[in-house]
């Protein structure tokens, strides 16, 4: 990986987490502006990166580990931008754009270095369909577990009667943010569920069998059952604002020890081992 628009990317995520750090002191509107517009940059940056390497390599270049955390970056960066922005939603970005610095400098320790050649079995319409899908749910995870440190660092401060981070600030109430991480759990479930139907599909037709049980389909599998009975619980038992926050921060811990865990130790079909 050597493209420079990653590292132009790399240096706007810090930049930004920077800014959104330093709002928390002195005049947020401005930082956090600036800090929303240097993540912008930085996607923006990043999708350059993104599209120069997908047609060098004839399709979405996700082939290994380090190649692929470019394109959860960008998601994050967008996605956490849309929370910002829309949803008033500022004291996030910090950790959106954290994330971002983190995955595009981790992307340049272990990206594939010099021309990308996907193998044959990924040159396939059903890669981007498959991989766009399952980053999307990670990413919304990710999110959902970043609004739930914040529900919980909001409601330990009213509790103690503590100011919150930025005096002034308009700050969410903890019923919108117990709210947002609904939203955010329901479409990455949805993200994912449809994730394992698509990569099911595709496996059929590439090796002859939807399901092959390697470490990280089962997995998968896992994390979407601890899903599934996370907005089970929410919508049957009631489990809402801090046990909610809790159970999603956990849950989400699983599914990143898993993708970070199998995809460098236990690739499979996943990250290198294409056969």
């Amino acid at each position: 990986m050597n493209s420079i628009w990653i590292a132009i990317a790399l240096g706007c995520y810090a930049i930004s987490s920077g800014c959104f750090f330093f709002a928390r002191e002195r005049d947020r509107s401005r930082l956090a502006g600036w800090g929303a517009a240097m993540l912008a940059i930085g996607a923006l940056a990043n999708a350059i990166d993104l599209i120069a390497r997908g047609f060098q390599a004839g399709n979405l270049p996700v082939a290994t580990f380090g190649d692929s955390l470019p394109f959860l970056a960008i998601l994050v960066a967008i996605i956490g931008l849309i929370l910002i922005v829309r949803r008033g939603l500022p004291a996030i970005g910090i950790f959106v754009a954290l994330v971002a610095t983190v995955a595009s400098a981790a992307a340049c320790v272990f990206g594939t270095r010099g021309r990308l050649v996907l193998p044959a079995t990924l040159r396939s319409g059903w890669l981007p369909v498959h991989v766009t899908l399952a980053f999307l749910g990670y990413a919304l995870f990710l999110l959902a577990a970043g609004v739930s440190v914040l529900y919980l660092t909001y409601e330990a401060r009213l509790k103690a009667k503590r100011p919150l981070p930025a005096p002034g600030e308009r700050v969410p109430s903890l019923e919108a943010l117990d709210r947002i991480n609904y939203h955010l759990l329901g479409w990455g479930f949805v993200m994912l569920s449809l994730a394992i139907v698509s990569g099911a599909i595709w496996a059929d037709a590439t090796w002859g069998r939807f399901w092959s049980w390697e470490p990280q389909e089962s997995w998968s599998l896992v994390t979407w059952i601890l899903y599934a009975a996370l907005l089970e619980s929410r919508l049957t038992v009631g489990w809402r604002g801090r046990r909610a926050a809790a159970l999603t921060i956990a849950v989400f811990t699983v599914l990143a020890g898993s993708f970070l865990g199998l995809s460098l130790m236990h690739p499979g079909h996943h990250a290198g081992n294409f056969d």
